[in-house]
């Protein structure tokens, strides 16, 4: 089993405190994140952002081992993932995933039906239990 490893450290009351994240990695190291960061225009990050980071980026190398099986390199593939809260619930509501991608001599068909391979089986869309959405362009 491969384990990544992310730390938390928060301070203070829901509104007026502040948390940092960091990651083993450093990418993240003692990043700065709030309920302004999260429910207003704070500068920083929020587990929302992460998330939806996390599924864009899942999406893309599964798409990109997704396509090598059938066959396809591609020159390019941008998703943007985003995440949606609602805050008076304090719920996450779903992700929408915008795709675009460039990917020599690949008809449509085969394109979206590996897009929606990559969308349903990607580890983070499976960890996840609401609603994925996801619009496709072929470039």
């Amino acid at each position: 089993m491969k384990k990544h490893v992310a730390n938390a450290v928060w301070n203070g009351s829901i509104k007026e405190g502040k948390g940092t994240i960091t990651t083993k990695s450093k990418v993240l190291d003692n990043s700065n994140y709030s309920f302004k960061t999260r429910f207003e225009d704070g500068a920083g990050t929020n587990p929302d952002e992460l998330m939806a980071a996390s599924h864009a980026g899942c999406f893309a190398m599964a798409l990109s081992l997704i396509l090598g099986k059938h066959g396809y390199t591609p020159d390019s593939i941008n998703v943007k993932a985003e995440i949606t809260m609602d805050p008076e619930k304090l719920e996450l509501t779903g992700s929408h995933l915008t795709l675009k991608a460039k990917i020599p001599a690949i008809s449509q068909e085969v394109f979206l039906e590996c897009a929606n391979a990559a969308k349903d089986n990607c580890p983070i869309s499976k960890a996840l239990t609401f609603p994925i959405s996801m619009e496709a362009t072929l470039l």
